[in-house]
């Protein structure tokens, strides 16, 4: 140990070059991970729908027409007689659609602080079967208590009932005993309605903070109205995966066929929705692993380019050691100490600046505290990356004969 410590005293630039890189790859890489680990969390977050057999036409009705409700009823009737298609009703927006209607909820009328805010899905009797969602307690949504809502400063009556996520029940009230109770919804013109069922997840539309700050991402809530605006989203449930794309043109060519005074601003599956809604997140992980690769592989190259010049340098000094009897693997777990050192001190300092760096994006980003375990898993990679870069210019200096590196200067 003493002779490595002395030789790297004498050429200190180099081994400190190198584990500044290894410390500054170390804090970009751990980071990197619990980035990488937070967005592939993310998308694989489960919206509680049937993504898979569902698709969603948004209407837009031209001018200012006066019966809605009978045109959206005569739409639901043509796309549930449809041949394929399980069943289908009206709403304001819909899981990963992006379009968020939060509002501001409490179970105490009288309490003017309580601001809790729940993402606000638009629902009839029809919704349940149609979104695959599962009730775990209370009842659905009769035909009675659904109502019709064209716009926040209408005339209308209050829902008949509200079903809300398993999340939402259990951060209204303990355990979740909500089920009779009144949910007053400080917009709308504002209203108070009796909870009547709890379905057991239903992610809120938009995937991404804001949305996120104020809300679970579970934090939903179905309002027995029947969506009678202008603008509005038809959800479509067919009896299989395959059978989606086929309903989707002829499901569009029917409401065309039924009433061509409209226009059908995007019809998609959820499934084309679950990747736009997590494109971003996608194509940040790829870049960070991409960033990662490119850093271990510059650190790679600096050791392995370092190692070989140390190699040339100490030639003769290689020699000496190999006639006084040192065996190949002798000068190849020298070389290998060298490095195992020069990284690990670099490793210790990259721990101290990712930890650093953590805290800096924890206070200006809102992300997660870094587990121990990326840490960990970074060192490891660093200091493996390390011996394995260091090996083939090792092998070059131990298969160097005797004679030949004692004549070089």
């Amino acid at each position: 140990m003493h002779p490595i410590l002395a030789a790297m005293r004498r050429n200190a630039l180099a081994p400190m070059l190198i584990a500044v890189q290894a410390a500054l790859t170390l804090a970009i890489l751990c980071n990197a991970l619990l980035i990488i680990h937070e967005r592939l969390a993310s998308m694989a977050r489960s919206s509680g729908v049937d993504e898979s057999q569902l698709f969603a036409i948004q209407n837009q009705w031209v001018g200012e027409p006066r019966d809605v409700a009978a045109r959206a009823q005569t739409d639901l009737a043509a796309l549930r007689a449809l041949p394929g298609v399980v069943d289908a009703y009206v709403t304001n927006s819909y899981p990963l659609s992006g379009v968020l209607y939060s509002f501001p909820v409490t179970l105490r009328p009288d309490d003017k602080s309580a601001n809790r805010q729940v993402g606000a899905y638009f629902a009839d009797d029809h919704t349940l079967r149609t979104l695959g969602l599962k009730l775990i307690a209370g009842r659905n949504f009769s035909a009675d208590d659904v109502q019709n809502f064209s716009g926040a400063d209408d005339a209308h009556q209050p829902p008949g009932g509200i079903i809300v996520s398993q999340q939402l029940a259990d951060s209204l009230a303990p355990a979740g005993n909500v089920i009779g109770r009144r949910l007053t919804v400080r917009s709308l013109g504002g209203f108070s309605a009796p909870i009547v069922g709890i379905v057991q997840a239903l992610q809120v539309a938009a995937v991404h903070p804001p949305a996120f700050v104020h809300l679970f991402e579970d934090g939903s809530a179905l309002i027995s109205y029947r969506d009678t605006a202008v603008n509005s989203y038809y959800v479509v449930r067919a009896q299989s995966a395959a059978q989606v794309g086929p309903l989707m043109r002829t499901a569009t060519a029917r409401l065309y066929a039924i009433n061509r005074l409209r226009v059908v601003r995007r019809v998609e599956s959820l499934s084309t929705a679950r990747q736009r809604a997590y494109r971003g997140d996608r194509g940040e992980a790829v870049m960070l692993a991409a960033v990662s690769a490119i850093l271990l592989a510059m650190t790679a190259w600096g050791i392995v380019g370092l190692t070989s010049c140390w190699v040339n340098q100490r030639r003769r000094h290689i020699g000496i050691r190999r006639a006084l009897g040192a065996s190949r693997a002798a000068i190849v777990a020298y070389f290998q100490t060298e490095d195992f050192l020069i990284a690990g001190a670099g490793v210790v300092i990259g721990i101290g600046l990712a930890i650093a760096a953590n805290l800096w994006m924890i206070h200006r980003f809102q992300m997660d505290r870094l587990d121990y375990r990326y840490a960990a898993l970074g060192a490891v990679i660093v200091l493996a990356l390390g011996q394995l870069a260091t090996l083939w210019p090792a092998l070059r200096a131990a298969s160097v004969p005797p004679a030949e590196a004692a004549r070089a200067a």
